[in-house]
């Protein structure tokens, strides 16, 4: 398995395709459904614009690459590679209402300075890291001021997935697992500070684009969702489980 990006439009545009090669055949994402793959027993499900996710919900597992939508504005968590004028300056972190856009795909990764086994169902209550597909640089937050709201500023951050301490993020919700159609809050797991959107608006050179920080309460604009990816079998750990559903 192996990827292939093909970028068409700009920074922030709807314009840009992920394409996967699977069998020495290039697809896109959004047309793509299920699959399986010669070799080991790895069965993966591509949920594309449209496409239709098992009867029973499977656990999001490590290695998943997923798009993960703000329930309360309906956008969808983004990087790219734009700086932030102030503050850290590091890469930014928004919200966009693109459904297509593959700036804002993210890994399913275990926390700093660990591994996560592919496959491996992701508990609530597990730190985590998210690590962006296009820039190889991870969910981030510290104690600097975001610039439009004025609550904690969330950015992208390292180099080729390895960054520090401050990538992790607790996933919180209830269950056992992290459930591929619940909604989920991400805690910082150094700040205590919750990913969140409330609406706010940004101009040139990401007009349209919402911000995206971190707050100290819990209310709806910090619930989250898995939509389109691509989610990786789980492991042998669930075969007595009730998750013993086809990906």
């Amino acid at each position: 398995l192996s990827r292939r990006r093909e970028r068409r439009g700009t920074i922030g545009s709807a314009g840009a395709t992920l394409w996967f090669r699977l069998g020495g055949f290039p697809v896109p994402v959004g047309r793509m459904r299920r699959w399986r793959v010669p070799g080991p027993r790895l069965l993966i499900l591509v949920v594309g614009l449209g496409a239709a996710a098992s009867s029973e919900p499977g656990p999001v597992t490590c290695g998943s690459v997923v798009k993960l939508l703000n329930v309360r504005h309906n956008v969808r968590l983004h990087s790219h590679d734009v700086r932030y004028g102030s503050g850290s300056g590091q890469q930014s972190v928004t919200g966009v209402s693109a459904v297509d856009d593959s700036n804002s795909y993210w890994r399913v990764r275990g926390k700093t300075s660990t591994v996560c086994e592919r496959g491996t169902p992701v508990k609530c209550g597990q730190s985590i890291r998210l690590t962006h597909i296009n820039t190889g640089r991870n969910l981030h937050s510290h104690h600097f001021t975001s610039p439009l709201s004025g609550n904690q500023e969330v950015s992208a951050f390292g180099e080729d997935g390895e960054g520090d301490y401050l990538d992790d993020w607790t996933v919180l919700c209830s269950g056992t697992y992290w459930v591929r159609d619940s909604e989920v809050r991400f805690k910082h797991s150094s700040t205590d500070m919750l990913l969140s959107v409330t609406g706010e608006q940004y101009g040139r050179p990401i007009h349209g684009q919402k911000e995206v920080h971190g707050m100290s309460y819990s209310n709806q604009n910090n619930n989250w969702k898995v939509m389109e990816g691509i989610f990786m079998k789980p492991s042998e750990l669930l075969k007595t489980n009730s998750y013993h559903a086809e990906l």
